[in-house]
């Protein structure tokens, strides 16, 4: 308090003022660190620290004259969890001192591993006076399944905590360390290295400070020898050629591993720097003198210091106060004489662009229990591709299940959050990793279904020609007479046409094919229906000419058969032509009826238009049947009402049933329906109609008489 006052005690009289203190250099731990900046901070004496790095310190308001050669935990702690991350280990335990130095650097570096994606299983704390809440910790720390442990702890907390560890022989965890105990020789124990073995942490650099050898030797002859090489000083000797070393056996000095020297050595020189400047020294001015120095003075002066060491470095203040991070990555390894070892194996340097600030020699750490392969400190095996990640309720977001995509998602990334929708026309294949083209599905010609229906479709033709030819052969015979040879050809020739339709439906659907298949069905089965009708119609009337004074026959002649047959045609040919030009067929692809596959089929455009024919054919089914039925009571001479009657009856039974099998059939089967409709109701056309007459042209000929027709033949 006296330096700060102004008033220093001295040996013989008391004297007044001027305090030679301008500032002070120290303390080495950030809690004494504390308690001296707050003391110091009224008289505004700067303090400048070569190793308190707890980022409480970085408050102006409270430490203004408070300035370190050290960088602050701010970047030590988010460079910690960076480390952490870049390894993978996504699930880590943590310990820090319960001071100000452990309690603000986990805090930080809790914040910066949530950021990365890293979760903490447990987060202890302890203070070197509590040792029942020491073993506390070291009980959380064997139960735990986190491999990696992060120790935010002075050097004394650590201390402690090694001992209790080796004690309880819990070893093989992976210790991430900070600068106040990761390079700590007093730490080296016979047993330590079996807990720290493979521990990697942040270290100060080592001291690179011009001159500092050649200093520290001259010191080391004169003071163990008491001799110097040139004999200056009286009370010292001169040093032999051939002095003993092995006095020295136990002298521990080495040079290369001072670490905080640095930090002392740039303390020293802003100090020279700042009073320099007060000063207004220069190379071609001597100082001002006598000046009197203010303290506060000295905080400003050392706010701009800006110089560079011999060595190269950059002394400067940010405005926290603080240096340039810098810091050494080093691992616990053994060397070739056993002996434990801090390895350098990389380095942080905040000062360098971003993504050159972390360099890692990886292939050059080794792990716990002297392991070259890495270790896996995960809550959760990472999901692969295929799966998404679903968390395990009341854990962390580290902590979950893997499950598959559904079916028509899928993901490609290990350790997906979900899983995405294959686009419309893609379907994820069965490890869920990818999308893949659906199947488009249509009934082709090649397919074993397509290749049956082509086969009943032209073995329908073959047989309507058969018959064709059969009738043509013999008819000048009184069967084919009687049974109007003109409109049987004509009936004959829709049949061919109806079988042949049924192609247009197999084979990929495409604009034409869609309104040709439909607009063909339509129109050839009128065709044929009205043949049939025009049929029923010549029975009808050719009864009743056979009544005495009936002249009807004249009034539905050939003329008036092929004219019947036309306007009954004409009609769907105009519905068609509606359909066609107001809103015709399309090719669809039907992605709704199955997600796994593209369905390839014919879009009516305008239902109206698609009921309306299968309508009106319908109507002239029902008109022949009703005609037919009424007729089939008629004399035997005219029977071929009884045939045309079952014909339709068949034609009228497949269609009823094609409406719910059409509308209740999938994809490709929905088509297959109306083929199968279309070659059942044309096959019993042919086989009701034609077989008896085509069975007496061939195997009874003897009935194709006109007597037999008469019903007049021999008993």
């Amino acid at each position: 308090m006296a330096l700060m006052n102004g008033d220093e005690m001295t040996l013989g009289n008391s004297c007044s003022g001027q305090s030679a203190v301008h500032a002070i250099i120290g303390e080495s731990e950030s809690s004494s660190t504390i308690v001296l900046s707050r003391t110091t901070g009224p008289f505004q004496i700067p303090v400048i620290s070569h190793s308190a790095t707890c980022e409480c310190l970085s408050n102006r308001k409270e430490y203004s004259s408070f300035f370190r050669t050290i960088a602050s935990d701010l970047y030590q702690s988010r460079a910690l969890a960076q480390l952490v991350r870049h390894f993978g280990w996504t699930w880590v335990g943590t310990v820090n001192s319960d001071s100000d130095y452990g309690n603000n650097g986990m805090a930080i570096f809790l914040s910066a591993a949530k950021e990365e994606g890293v979760c903490v299983e447990y987060t202890e704390k302890f203070d070197r006076a509590e040792p029942e809440k020491l073993k506390k910790v070291v009980e959380v720390i064997k139960k735990s399944t986190a491999k990696v442990i992060v120790g935010f702890l002075a050097h004394v907390e650590m201390n402690n905590l090694l001992e209790q560890l080796s004690l309880h022989n819990i070893t093989g965890r992976q210790f991430i360390g900070v600068e106040a105990w990761i390079t700590a020789e007093s730490l080296v124990t016979p047993t330590s290295f079996g807990v720290l073995g493979g521990a990697l942490g942040f270290a100060v650099q080592k001291a690179n400070i011009s001159g500092l050898d050649d200093f520290l030797v001259r010191g080391f002859w004169e003071t163990d020898f008491l001799c110097n090489e040139t004999n200056t000083e009286k009370s010292l000797k001169t040093c032999k050629a051939n002095q003993d070393f092995l006095e020295l056996k136990d002298n521990d000095d080495d040079v290369t591993e001072l670490r905080y020297s640095t930090n002392i050595y740039k303390a020293i020189y802003a100090v020279a720097h700042a009073l320099h400047n007060i000063l207004k020294c220069s190379d071609h001015q001597e100082c001002k003198s006598p000046v009197e120095i203010k303290p506060w003075e000295v905080v400003e002066a050392l706010k701009h210091v800006n110089f560079t060491t011999n060595n190269g470095d950059k002394v400067w203040f940010d405005p926290t106060g603080a240096a340039v991070a810098r810091y050494e990555v080093v691992n616990w390894q053994r060397g070739a004489d056993q002996l434990v070892q801090f390895k350098p194996v990389g380095y942080y340097d905040a000062s360098l662009p971003s993504g050159k600030k972390f360099v890692l020699n990886t292939e050059a750490i080794m792990w716990p229990w002297g392991s070259k392969q890495l270790p896996v400190s995960v809550c959760s095996e990472s999901c692969y591709p295929g799966t998404h990640k679903v968390l395990q309720k009341g854990k962390p977001v580290c902590c979950f299940d893997c499950i598959p995509c559904p079916v028509g998602e899928f993901s490609n990334t290990t350790d997906s959050v979900d899983c995405k929708k294959c686009p419309e026309a893609y379907w994820s294949n069965q490890n869920r990793d990818a999308c893949l083209p659906k199947n488009i599905e249509f009934l082709s010609f090649i397919e074993v279904m397509g290749k049956i229906l082509v086969f009943f479709t032209l073995l329908g033709v073959l047989l309507t020609l058969i018959a064709a030819t059969l009738f043509l052969i013999n008819k000048d015979t009184p069967l084919v007479k009687a049974n109007n040879s003109e409109l049987s050809f004509l009936l004959l020739f829709s049949l061919s046409l109806c079988f042949l339709c049924s192609l247009t439906f197999i084979g990929k659907p495409t604009e034409w094919s869609c309104m040709l298949r439909h607009t063909a069905f339509g129109i050839t089965f009128v065709l044929c229906i009205s043949c049939i009708l025009g049929k029923t119609i010549v029975v009808l009337m050719a009864f009743k000419a056979t009544l005495p004074g009936s002249n009807v026959m004249k009034w539905f002649g050939p003329a008036q058969q092929r004219l019947t047959v036309l306007i009954f045609t004409f009609i769907q040919v105009i519905i068609c032509i509606l359909w066609l030009t107001i809103s015709p067929p399309f090719p669809l692809k039907n992605m709704t009826y199955y997600m796994e596959k593209i369905i390839l089929e014919c879009a009516l455009g305008s239902p109206v238009g698609f009921w309306a024919v299968l309508g009106y054919i319908g109507l002239l089914a029902l008109l022949c049947f009703v005609l037919a039925f009424l007729a089939r009571k008629l004399p035997d001479s005219f029977n071929e009402a009884k045939h045309i009657t079952f014909s339709m009856l068949i034609f009228c039974a497949v269609w009823l049933t094609f409406i719910p099998a059409y509308v209740s059939s999938p994809g490709k089967f929905t088509v297959a329906v109306e083929i199968f409709a279309i070659l059942a109701s044309s096959y019993g056309i042919l086989f009701c109609i034609f077989a008896p007459k085509c069975f007496i042209l061939v195997l009874k000929p003897e009935l194709n008489t006109k007597k037999h027709l008469l019903g007049k033949t021999q008993g």
